[in-house]
């Protein structure tokens, strides 16, 4: 691999063409081919927080292949840059690439708790386990700077209402005081990614999240706090990480995880050449190797949208994946289950409120 070729710090090494905006990227590209006659240079490598106000902040799950009922995102786009996010798809409905913009282009939902205390105090609302995030990861570097995700959890336990999280950075440490007190009532789950214990593999994978270290050390101490975690060993990439489940099982059992979860890797959308072009430029020497095991495990093709096969993957290759995680769940979880959330402690809160008038 050429070194000046290989865009360091990011996952993705380019924008590629969003399906939804043929003309503004056709004017955006005559504005970048002038930049390059005129000796100018049209991008950094800068991460760009963009503020933006939507209506709703709630989201209903309609997905089979998706166990949560709700999701709930602060940010749009992911500064982490992991190449192989399934999320990345979704900036193209706000106008920007699922590549380099998804990581440096990041949307900001200030008025997020706000939107979401609007939510919980309908009276038409049941309480359900809101997932933050379902799409893009809350504790990215964003929250050091704006405490969105801090903000939403204050809100959650004002209302008594079960939230479950979804991250792989370790900053969500720092709010560990309100996480002990969301879960002295039994409203919080927690779920830490982590895809490789090899620190080579994870800056190529994962370039601006925490260390293996780090994230093994979050887990750690979130359950000698007594905050149930749930490891998501996730995505299982054949001839890059699948071959690590079992030891990355052992790991997050080692350090008190409750349970873990697995999918097999699809590339769907703009995600699938987005990966190739990354792995034939950070993986020369495997790129076709792997990207045919990909093939294998989805009937020939990269990108698969099947859902109830789509996560799980098909064939051999997805065979051996799954025969490795039922054994790392005989040897390592057999004696440990991740605990329901409450729900009647919202119902509670409300009645309780109602009865002030």
């Amino acid at each position: 691999m050429n070194s000046e070729d290989y865009l360091k710090g990011r996952g993705a090494q380019k924008n590629v063409h969003n399906r939804f905006l043929k003309d503004v990227y056709e004017m955006r590209d005559d504005f970048l081919e002038f930049c390059r006659l005129h000796g100018e240079e049209p991008e950094t490598n800068r991460t760009q927080y963009i503020p933006i106000f939507p209506k709703t902040l709630v989201n209903k799950v309609t997905s089979p292949d998706v166990r949560m009922p709700y999701s709930m995102n602060p940010y749009q786009g992911c500064e982490h840059g992991c190449v192989y996010c399934y999320a990345r798809n979704a900036h193209e409905f706000w106008g920007y690439s699922a590549g380099l913009d998804f990581e440096r282009k990041i949307l900001v939902k200030k008025d997020a708790p706000e939107l979401l205390e609007k939510q919980l105090k309908k009276k038409s609302w049941k309480a359900a386990t809101i997932v933050m995030s379902g799409n893009t990861d809350c504790y990215q570097p964003a929250e050091q700077k704006y405490r969105i995700t801090r903000a939403c959890l204050e809100v959650f336990y004002k209302y008594r209402h079960p939230v479950g999280i979804i991250t792989k950075n370790a900053w969500i440490l720092h709010d560990m005081d309100v996480l002990k007190r969301l879960n002295e009532n039994q409203l919080v789950g927690v779920n830490i990614s982590i895809t490789s214990l090899s620190e080579h593999t994870r800056r190529l994978l994962e370039p601006r999240t925490a260390t293996i270290n780090r994230r093994l050390k979050t887990i750690k101490t979130l359950a000698d706090n007594g905050i149930p975690v749930n490891a998501m060993l996730a995505p299982m990439i054949p001839g890059i990480n699948s071959h690590e489940l079992l030891k990355l099982a052992k790991a997050v059992a080692e350090n008190g995880a409750l349970s873990f979860g697995y999918t097999v890797v699809r590339l769907n959308g703009a995600i699938g050449q987005l990966f190739t072009d990354w792995i034939r430029k950070a993986m020369p020497n495997r790129a076709e190797k792997v990207l045919h095991l990909i093939q294998e495990c989805h009937g020939g093709t990269i990108n698969d949208s099947r859902f109830g096969i789509r996560n799980r993957g098909e064939g051999k290759v997805a065979e051996q994946i799954h025969q490795m995680a039922q054994l790392a769940r005989k040897k390592y979880f057999s004696d440990r289950s991740f605990p329901e959330l409450r729900m009647d402690l919202h119902e509670q809160f409300k009645e309780g409120q109602m009865k002030l008038f």
